[in-house]
């Protein structure tokens, strides 16, 4: 259901409903009008965890915010959830593309979103977060106006890739008259920031809307090529994994709160995970990074993962684990897979030995016979060589993905029908996101495969994340 609690204080909260529950067991029944009054002169954070739900939100004063949360009228088309919202060459090219039915995410986030509320999106791997900011981001910006206007900040260059290719999309091919308009330009810092023709393009006239990596912006940033006066969307993507990288934090906290001001702009974040949300939320608001009543719609919290995933799990010794993928790929033939191989130990880097992911590559090229397009994508490579990696793997066909944790956030391939960890993550939250790269095709009923090798000691780890996840993980004997 929905709670509402205050950031700084503790305070008594009044319930009202009007509906009559009745016979119903439908845990996705909701009430048609549910109101609640914050008695405390403070603003206070929505929580939306219920399916088929809808927020209006009231104005608020100093003293209450009121929201009214009643029965969504369940939008068939999304061109009917952005009807008035979104411009209608975006609606026309978002169709051409294929985006038709909302998502559940999409169904709960964008009427919050269009209402101008901050946000806080967390739902399943592939749900279409990104999608319902982007929608967010058209319906708000103006190309008349000079200077930029939304901001996307992601962690890495390989989403930062894939959300650059979506948001060009829906950019492109306005109508005849709109043509006449001033066109959306979208700039993407994902290199470091280095390149001249970035500084020149950006002293000169500023792009409609940014998509960047933290090292690359805050370079930026800091040299005073460009700034954020008039910036009306910030999204912060994969928000956990940028709060919890030690490299990453500090320039983060400075982006939310001295390059630009939470009370000027609308902030979203988004994640497929938001460890401790309720501690996240009351952060948000002390140090002002959203406004005091920052909305938090969270999509399935009591299925962390999509259902369509099926999870097993095979014992091996250490030596083994080679031919026991090997034999795991030739049992399953998958269409497309993505191996996930462990970071190597800064003792091995000091030994001067080869990348685990390196090895194994190796032994795939030269052991398995059944996928053609064997690809390999690690930290350690350069960005045109990591580009060119991520072309091939795009360009249709099967492919055989060798990867580092790099892949479990920026690579999007729906094609994606096996996950193989061949080293077990970190932990639970890396679990999810390496195991949401398959099953990433909305209203598809097919079923994806997540597959774990693990030393005798591990059955340990991986029952913890069964635990956390709650999934069920069935044993393969081979």
């Amino acid at each position: 259901m929905a709670s509402c609690f205050s950031a700084t204080h503790p305070h008594y909260v009044s319930w009202t409903s009007s509906a009559n529950f009745g016979q119903s067991s439908n845990p996705s029944y909701v009430t048609k009008s549910l109101v609640f009054r914050c008695r405390k002169r403070t603003q206070c954070a929505l929580q939306i965890h219920c399916p088929l739900m809808k927020a209006r939100v009231a104005s608020s004063s100093m003293d209450t915010t009121d929201a009214h949360i009643e029965e969504n009228s369940s939008f068939s088309t999304l061109r009917e959830l952005c009807k008035g919202h979104v411009p209608e060459h975006v609606i026309n090219r978002m169709e051409e593309i294929g985006y038709v039915a909302p998502t559940e995410v999409q169904q709960q986030a964008l009427p919050v979103l269009f209402a101008g509320r901050d946000c806080i999106l967390q739902a399943q791997t592939g749900s279409g977060k990104t999608l319902a900011y982007l929608l967010q981001i058209f319906s708000v910006i103006d190309t008349q106006r000079f200077g930029v206007q939304a901001l996307i900040v992601l962690p890495t260059r390989e989403l930062g890739m894939q959300v650059t290719e979506v948001t060009r999309k829906l950019a492109a091919k306005p109508s005849q008259a709109q043509r006449q308009q001033k066109p959306c330009t979208i700039m993407a810092l994902l290199d470091g920031g280095r390149l001249t023709r970035h500084k020149r393009w950006l002293k000169a006239e500023p792009p409609t809307i940014v998509i960047a990596t933290l090292q690359s912006l805050c370079h930026m940033l800091e040299k005073q090529i460009f700034g954020l006066g008039a910036l009306q969307v910030l999204v912060i993507d994969e928000v956990d994994f940028m709060f919890n990288s030690s490299k990453q934090v500090d320039a983060l906290r400075r982006l939310l709160t001295s390059y630009s001001s939470s009370s000027n702009r609308q902030t979203i974040c988004a994640s497929a995970s938001v460890p401790q949300h309720k501690r996240f939320l009351h952060d948000c608001i002390q140090h002002k990074w959203t406004k005091g009543d920052v909305v938090h719609v969270h999509v399935n919290p009591v299925q962390p993962m999509p259902s369509c995933l099926h999870h097993r799990f095979v014992v091996c010794g250490e030596r083994e684990r080679h031919s026991t993928l090997l034999l795991l790929l030739q049992s399953d033939a998958p269409q497309s897979a993505i191996v996930f191989v462990g970071e190597q130990s800064e003792k091995s880097k000091k030994a001067g030995n080869a990348p685990p992911t390196t090895i194994l590559f190796d032994f795939l090229k030269a052991s398995f016979l059944g996928c053609s397009t064997i690809i390999l994508l690690e930290e350690d490579m350069n960005f045109n060589q990591r580009a060119a990696s991520l072309i091939d793997l795009r360009g249709g066909g099967d492919f055989l993905l060798v990867a580092t944790d790099i892949a479990s956030r920026g690579v999007d391939l729906p094609e994606t029908t096996h996950i193989y960890n061949f080293d077990l993550p970190r932990d639970a939250v890396n679990y999810l996101h390496r195991a949401g790269r398959a099953g990433r095709k909305p209203f598809s009923d097919d079923k994806y495969f997540v597959t774990n090798i693990i030393a005798p000691e591990e059955r340990f780890v991986l029952q913890r994340f069964k635990n956390e996840l709650k999934f069920f993980c069935e044993e393969l004997f081979l």
